[in-house]
């Protein structure tokens, strides 16, 4: 399944040059996939447990500017009893400015990796 999300670049988005900041590509994708949750009705947060980014590679492929409209896309690579994998690309008009590959794990509120619940798999396969 692919969901998708738009989002608008503000000023605070990006640099004194009016191009967005690299770091904000990934603020981008987290909204995106929080989204993914709220779009089914859950939360991101599952009970008092929370996910993790434990690797992620990403690619920077062209700029985007102060005002540009945005689509994020996410797509779930895999789903194990601890961890999910995810793709995700940033787009302007079609054109893929920013992808990641993210691997996140569930984790309770000492830091401890959990096992993802049946209605999390559920949640993340549909």
């Amino acid at each position: 399944m692919i969901s998708s999300h738009d989002y608008r670049v503000y000023y605070e988005d990006t640099d004194a040059g009016g191009i967005v900041y690299h770091a904000n590509y990934l603020k981008f994708c987290e909204r995106a996939r929080s989204d993914h949750f709220y779009d089914q009705g859950a939360s991101p947060q599952r009970g008092d447990n929370h996910f993790v980014i434990v690797s992620m590679e990403a690619k920077f492929k062209a700029s985007a500017k102060l005002g540009d409209l945005l689509s994020v896309t996410l797509s779930v690579n895999k789903v194990s009893k601890a961890s999910m994998s995810l793709h995700q690309k940033v787009f302007c008009n079609d054109k893929v400015l920013f992808e990641m590959d993210g691997t996140y794990v569930l984790t309770d509120k000492a830091g401890k990796i959990v096992r993802l619940t049946q209605e999390d798999i559920k949640l993340l396969n549909d």
